[in-house]
């Protein structure tokens, strides 16, 4: 007997016969950091080094005219008599020279993975398999699919016919997400497609068997499908792109054989995760935690802000009294002194009024025209 939840087992036909209680491996913790780094590092491992000819921006004779032509000291080609002759060479800045730092084939290629790490990554990947929102997050259509993880029985690892896994996929409610691969096949962009690598097409669903009695044969022709035996279960194939929650299709005896791998005699153990609550704030918060932590302190000293006692006549006051008094007095000064130079102003330019007026009236009285003769030539 067991408390695990139970798992519901389809024939090809799409009928539930029977149940298979749910491997523990698939309450593992999901690490999406650890998958995403696991998975750049083995990705990395099935590279072909490249380098450019060790001879590429060298074949050309050149030498340094050195110093004292007021040139460059860059290698240049002799001779004469061609447009060639006398121009830069060999360096990354020349026309037709060679490039910075030429890539060499014995670049670091590889990646040593941690073998804890990968089996953590590959654990926390088929435990997303689990999750129906992850699953469809991913992209992967299972809208008719009436259980995730989907088991079917061991017949299917017996079909070897395309047609016979096209029909099996239809019942099950698994050829949406092989539609929707083949759909998305399309020209790669970029200049991999004149290298052998023209088309790019999405990921659908990864059938994993126990034994292969024609299953391979049967599932590899399908667009997006792919196969893979549950005892070389890989990383890559378990969250491609470095993101779990692949649709994957178990038979009943490779479910059953992860109790086998991951767990009992085996090296392999589920992973057990930090911590089994993550509420932080519920665990801080709970009556557990908050009856043995000290009470919030109250009555704490507010401490007020340092003010500038050059700025401020107060901060100065609590310093030097006197020094406060003096700029007090000073300020009064001042005020007193703008006072009575607004009231001398006021004066001033009343008086100037006056005057201007005076002078205004004289001029306009002198300016008046008239005839000198009007009164006669009597003094």
């Amino acid at each position: 007997m067991t408390t695990r939840p139970l798992i519901s087992v389809f024939s090809t036909s799409g009928a539930s016969d029977s149940t298979v209680p749910l491997p523990a491996v698939m309450t593992a913790p999901l690490r999406s950091d650890l998958v995403q780094f696991v998975h750049t590092n083995m990705s990395k491992n099935n590279r072909q080094a490249y380098a450019v000819s060790i001879r590429a921006g060298k074949e050309v004779s050149a030498h340094s005219w050195g110093t004292g032509r007021a040139v460059a000291r860059i290698p240049r080609v002799g001779g004469g008599g061609t447009s060639r002759s006398g121009q830069g060479a060999f360096g990354n800045m020349c026309r037709g020279g060679r490039m910075f730092a030429p890539t060499k084939t014995w670049r670091k290629w590889h990646r040593k993975i941690n073998t804890s790490q990968k089996r953590y990554a590959v654990a926390s990947a088929i435990a997303a398999s689990a999750v129906p929102a992850l699953v469809m997050a991913r992209g992967h259509k299972i809208d008719d699919v009436p259980e995730v993880p989907l088991v079917l029985d061991d017949a299917v690892e017996s079909v070897s016919k395309t047609m016979s896994a096209k029909e099996i996929l239809k019942a099950v409610g698994g050829l949406d997400d092989v539609s929707k691969a083949a759909d998305s096949k399309q020209i790669r962009a970029g200049k991999g497609k004149m290298r052998n690598r023209r088309y790019v097409m999405r990921r659908g669903p990864l059938v994993i068997y126990s034994k292969d009695d024609g299953i391979e044969r049967g599932f590899r022709n399908l667009p997006g499908v792919e196969v893979c035996c549950v005892e070389r279960l890989n990383l890559l194939q378990l969250a491609p792109g470095g993101h779990m929650g692949r649709f994957c299709i178990w038979s009943k005896s490779a479910i059953e054989a992860l109790d086998v791998i991951y767990g009992g005699d085996s090296t392999k153990r589920v992973p057990n995760a930090c911590m089994t609550n993550a509420d932080v704030s519920r665990i801080i918060n709970s009556d557990e935690v908050q009856s043995v932590v000290n009470p919030a302190k109250l009555g704490q000293k507010k401490h007020l802000r340092k003010k500038n006692a050059i700025k401020n006549v107060k901060a100065l006051a609590m310093l030097d009294p006197y020094a406060a008094a003096a700029r007090k007095s000073e300020a009064r000064m001042a005020e007193a002194r703008a006072a009575k130079k607004s009231e001398l102003l006021k004066a001033k330019r009343a008086n100037t009024q006056k005057y201007k007026a005076q002078g205004k009236a004289f001029y306009e009285a002198a300016s008046a025209q008239g005839d000198v003769c009007a009164d006669g030539f009597d003094l």
